[in-house]
């Protein structure tokens, strides 16, 4: 795993700058501590941070050709490349490292665009073509590893693997994108495309951007969707059999280092899944896995990990978290470099600094729920859609609007008896119900938090018209594999695969993801939504294909979230950081809030008339962002 960086002169062959390109690479040295590398030409500079994986006194980068005409920077894995290279080299091409860095540079002499599509692993990168004048910038399938870019007034494009490198340029406008800022209370994050800036992007999963100098700057271009494709198939035992034999060749192949290697086990199916195959395909070493313990019984899920780690035999080490273990908001902002609000940060990122101790490669379990419908809110969307289904808008909006406004909130009751949010849902079509679902402040309390200078401001604007975009372009019209196309389109990328990589990446830790190998996603999609999801039970068919690998209280247990407790931190040892935060001049001052209605928030939480913990958090990230902003 490592990071790239680079700069190209839209305009001409002006000099690159390289003291600014090795100020903007060494801002990524944590990605890669083992090796740096710059390459600069008449417009053109790039630059690179290795952490050495395979072919470990190999596959130095910048990386070029045989005749130095075509050159990469490239972070991620290509597991298929040892094939690839026999197939290019069958094809005339001469190949000087055993690395799979340097099949690219062939598969673009080769294939040229096309060549993206030869590629089975996670990946971002950047390579310049001199006898094309070319810059190629891809971004894996899934949106695994991360590319950010921007087009600057001053006629330069800069990119890197992290905003902050681009945040070195000091021609980046830092002006924030009020829409940016409209979907990150509504998510979270900030979904891709967009950054918190206006003049950065995020390089959308699955997409290239092929670069010209004197031609404008294009759309990005989609090589890769999920197809949602329907695959034929037998009996549900069949299903069962494919699947283990799918997922095995998917963790088989991210089994290549020349590195120690291990996995995360939190106790939780997927990544218990994930362990249980690479144990049965471990013939000659035990398995190594790493677990975070917590002291609140709510997130601790160890007992769960510890019966996976005896039964397969694994090395097995366990961590505890403190439940006060708040020390890190402020690192965390300078990992993520705009505003992310998922509390899971801080479990991952332990989790993460402990298997460095032991392994320099490890295998996760992420995207499980969004391949096999598993999280509770694809049950909860899906019970509320057959109400919708059955009444017709007209009927529906008015009707349960009027109760969602008239039964009181009440977050203190059990949760059969709040139904408030219920209704409003089913007043609304999918894609708003969705969002109203999954989002950390509601449509309602977004609009009375902003000062009126920032609603006039957005024009309209509201964080749905992500989820529309994307249930426009929706290969499919199944309601569950259309919130799953949803997930795996704004969350995955933007939330989860982004904290893993952060986290991971801030201790030199490759985290590789065989759930979300392409392949394998593609053959699950196309399978009936009613195997992943069947009456309430989520992540049916992959649980029962699991049964002859994990015990029965892993498989049938409730999901635990990987969090911390927000709530009992912002009333108790937080409650007077959350005031300093929330209810201080570095937000106040913005002209983005209603500051009475920050003071309510405060106030209602803090007192326990309300619930607002994830809208806390969200508040005090963005008051971290802004005043790391100015350092």
């Amino acid at each position: 795993m490592c990071g790239f960086v680079g700069i190209i002169d839209l305009k001409g062959k002006r000099e690159i700058d390289k003291s600014l390109l090795h100020e903007m690479n060494e801002t990524q040295f944590h990605r890669g501590p083992d090796e740096g590398g710059l390459h600069t030409e008449p417009g053109v500079g790039l630059g690179h941070r290795r952490l050495s994986i395979i072919d470990l006194a190999g596959g130095r980068q910048p990386l070029f050709n045989e005749d130095g005409s075509v050159v990469v920077v490239y972070n991620g894995e290509i597991y298929n490349f040892q094939a690839l290279a026999e197939e290019l080299k069958a094809k005339g091409h001469s190949f000087k490292t055993h690395c799979d860095t340097e099949v690219i540079v062939h598969a673009w002499e080769e294939w040229g665009e096309a060549c993206v599509h030869k590629f089975r692993g996670m990946f971002a990168f950047a390579l310049w073509d001199r006898n094309r004048q070319t810059l190629f910038l891809v971004r894996d399938r899934l949106g695994i590893k991360p590319l950010y870019y921007a087009e600057l007034d001053n006629g330069y494009l800069i990119f890197a693997s992290e905003l902050k490198a681009l945040l070195v340029n000091a021609n980046l406008n830092r002006d924030i994108d009020n829409q940016a800022l409209e979907d990150y209370f509504a998510f979270g994050y900030v979904p891709e495309p967009k950054t918190i800036f206006r003049q950065a992007r995020k390089l959308l999963p699955g997409h290239t951007l092929c670069i010209k100098p004197n031609h404008p700057v294009p759309q990005s271009r989609e090589y890769w969707d999920v197809p949602f494709t329907p695959v034929s198939y037998g009996s549900e035992a069949d299903i069962q059999a494919q699947l283990i034999d799918r997922l095995k060749d998917a963790v088989n192949i991210r089994m290549i280092a020349d590195v120690p290697l291990g996995a995360f086990l939190s106790g939780g199916v997927d990544s218990s899944a994930v362990v249980a195959l690479m144990a049965k395909l471990s013939t000659e070493s035990k398995v190594n896995t790493c677990a975070i313990g917590f002291g609140e019984p709510k997130y601790n899920e160890t007992e769960f990990a510890q019966m996976v780690a005896n039964r397969y035999e694994t090395n097995h080490f366990v961590d505890q978290v403190d439940t006060n273990d708040f020390d890190l908001i402020d690192k965390l902002v300078t990992l993520y470099d705009e505003p992310y609000a998922d509390s899971s940060a801080i479990p991952t990122y332990r989790v993460c600094e402990l298997a460095k101790k032991r392994v320099t490669v490890a295998l996760s379990g992420d995207g499980g729920d969004e391949n096999f419908a598993g999280y509770r809110r694809h049950r909860w969307h899906m019970n509320e859609e057959k109400i919708r289904s059955i009444l017709p808008a007209a009927l529906r909006r008015p009707l349960f609007g009027m109760a969602g406004s008239l039964y009181p909130k009440i977050d203190w009751a059990p949760k059969v008896f709040r139904a408030k949010t219920t209704f409003q849902a089913i007043a609304r079509d999918s894609e708003e119900a969705y969002l109203h679902s999954i989002s950390v402040m509601s449509n309602d309390m977004r609009k009375l938090l902003y000062s009126n200078d920032l609603r006039k401001s957005l024009h309209g604007y509201n964080a749905v018209e992500v989820f529309r975009h994307y249930s426009n372009k929706s290969p499919t019209k199944d309601p569950l594999s259309l919130i799953q196309y949803l997930d795996m389109k704004t969350y995955l990328p933007g939330d989860i695969l982004t904290k893993v990589d952060r986290a991971s990446m801030a201790h030199s830790l490759e985290v590789r993801v065989p759930i979300l190998d392409h392949k394998f996603v593609e053959w699950v999609s196309g399978l009936p939504a009613g195997l992943k999801l069947k009456g309430q039970e989520e992540k049916y068919i992959f649980k029962r294909s699991l049964e002859p690998y994990l015990p029965k209280d892993v498989l049938d247990r409730d999901k635990m979230g990987f969090g911390v407790p927000l709530s009992s931190w912002f009333r108790g040892p937080l409650r007077q950081r959350v005031q300093d935060a929330v209810l201080g001049s570095e937000l106040t001052n913005t002209g983005y809030f209603n500051n009475r209605y920050l003071k309510k928030i405060v106030t209602d939480h803090q007192s326990g008339r309300r619930e607002h913990g994830a809208t806390i958090w969200s508040l005090i990230m963005f008051e971290s962002f802004l005043r790391n902003l100015k350092k």
